[in-house]
């Protein structure tokens, strides 16, 4: 069992930063692929990020290529997902989730949602114009 718990999530304008967390437990962080996601209301989820164990190989949607940054501490049990040049239509409920099946590989397709086994309860971001 992981279990996953976001923060960070908030209130900013257009063109703000903002980094969400995600904090991990119940199994070794290191030996596990991460990812974030995002549904806004209305819309599928759809996926932001991921990145693998070491963090070496990540990927991106590319709706928000150059703007994010996914990165990971595993001292720290943690995933961040660093948001800048923030637009409105980033607002949505982010998600993390793990992939435990993989042995912290990514998948030939990060994207997907069904490759991954554990999710988080999401934060809300919220971008003003």
């Amino acid at each position: 069992q992981v279990q996953l718990v976001e923060s960070g999530g908030g209130l900013v304008q257009a063109g703000d930063s903002l980094r969400l967390s995600c904090a991990a437990s119940g199994r070794t962080f290191s030996s596990y692929a991460m990812g974030w996601f995002r549904q806004a209301p209305g819309n599928e989820r759809e996926s932001v990020a991921a990145i693998n164990w070491s963090g070496c190989v990540t990927y991106y949607a590319d709706s928000v290529k150059g703007r994010f940054t996914i990165s990971r501490d595993n001292a720290k049990n943690t995933v961040y997902l660093q948001m800048n040049s923030l637009k409105p239509e980033d607002t949505a409920v982010y998600y993390c989730a793990a992939d435990v099946s993989r042995h912290g590989n990514l998948g030939l397709r990060p994207e997907t949602m069904s490759g991954y086994d554990y999710w988080g309860q999401g934060t809300q971001v919220t971008v003003s114009s």
